[in-house]
């Protein structure tokens, strides 16, 4: 890839992240988690690269979030060694994955259902127990399960096996529910103190509300991950401004049709179709103005019309997405760089790990 230094010789489209934004993200952040007295445990969904897991590490943070197994190998394979996997493992090939990764480091897993005890369970040694947390659906209506009191008897059931270690709940809350969190966690608490069970871990989490963390009083660690890059809901969310996103999408204007129409060579591929409760597909950082309308796979259809100024064909321009989580996966390499000047390409490792 020929270039002059400047991130806008670059081919598009390409996904450039901004290293001096990354290392601010991530020390505001780690800092705000020292003065709520909580452990950060970072997500690593966002970046999926072992070297921004690092920074994150070195600057506080107590291990890292992972979703599926072959992702959190990467990162083990780098040498991080404590590894929350926040997912139900469930099938004999994953059992087997997941026992040879919890061979090589300190792994803790998650499970609401006595199906999934059990097969981890079976997997699993005497000699060597692996780590297992209760996931709390706390108003997410995802994983987890429903009432303390369900908590509390999985949470015996996990004790129950000698191949198993209870050592917590989790929890994934939708935004500004520290409050419901509190409650669930408080209530199970109280239930597995009668049942003569030590609970040392309450994990939370997520981006969004993270600033009001501290409200969950009772939380001991914290699961974020789109903070390190931050995006365009998050700045909705009052979160950041766009100065703090990290990631833009470098995309060219391939053609002009009509005076209030552009189109860009980044579609759903670059740009993804991940909405977030938006109605167009990403902020144009230099043409405020423009609405991205539509995406195909290759194409961005963009609305100039509200456009005092407008983009030529040929003129290259910078899209922050609606969520930069999934535009992360859609990506071989991201290009690193400081103030517009281009540093180095790497790899996103833990790309397309989906078991």
């Amino acid at each position: 890839m020929a270039h002059d230094g400047s991130i806008f010789s670059l081919t598009t489209p390409a996904v450039l992240i901004d290293e001096t934004i990354v290392d601010n993200n991530i020390a505001r952040v780690q800092k705000y988690m020292d003065q709520a007295g909580l452990k950060a445990r970072p997500h690593i969904k966002t970046h999926k690269i072992p070297e921004f897991a690092k920074k994150q590490l070195a600057a506080g943070a107590v291990g890292i979030t992972c979703q599926k197994i072959s992702e959190a190998q990467v990162f083990a394979d780098a040498g991080i060694d404590d590894i929350l996997l926040t997912f139900n493992i469930i099938g004999a090939e994953k059992l087997e994955a997941l026992k040879t990764l919890h061979e090589q480091i300190t792994l803790t897993v998650v499970a609401d259902s006595r199906e999934t005890v059990d097969g981890l369970a079976a997997t699993m040694d005497t000699s060597r127990p692996l780590s297992v947390m209760v996931e709390c659906d706390t108003g997410g209506q995802r994983c987890g399960v429903q009432t303390p009191r369900e908590a509390s008897e999985l949470a015996q059931y996990i004790s129950s096996k000698p191949s198993l270690h209870f050592v917590g709940l989790m929890t994934y809350p939708i935004p500004n529910a520290e409050d419901a969190v509190e409650a669930f966690f408080e209530q199970t608490a109280g239930l597995l103190k009668q049942a003569g069970l030590e609970c040392p871990i309450f994990s939370t989490g997520g981006s969004p509300s993270l600033f009001s963390a501290e409200r969950a009083t009772i939380a001991t660690e914290y699961r974020a991950g789109t903070y390190i890059y931050n995006d365009r809901s998050l700045v909705r969310a009052g979160h950041c401004g766009f100065q703090d996103c990290a990631m833009h999408i470098l995309t060219t204007v391939v053609s002009r049709p009509t005076d209030d129409r552009a189109v860009l060579d980044a579609g759903s591929k670059a740009l993804t179709s991940d909405l977030l409760g938006f109605t167009d597909f990403g902020y144009v950082v230099d043409y405020p103005e423009a609405v991205i309308t539509g995406l195909s796979e290759e194409h961005a259809v963009v609305d100039l019309s509200a456009c005092s100024k407008k983009p030529e064909i040929g003129e290259k321009i910078r899209i922050i997405p609606n969520h930069t989580c999934v535009v992360s996966n859609l990506m071989n390499h991201i290009y690193v760089h400081r103030n517009g000047q281009f540093d180095r390409k790497i790899e996103v490792a833990a790309r397309g790990k989906v078991w």
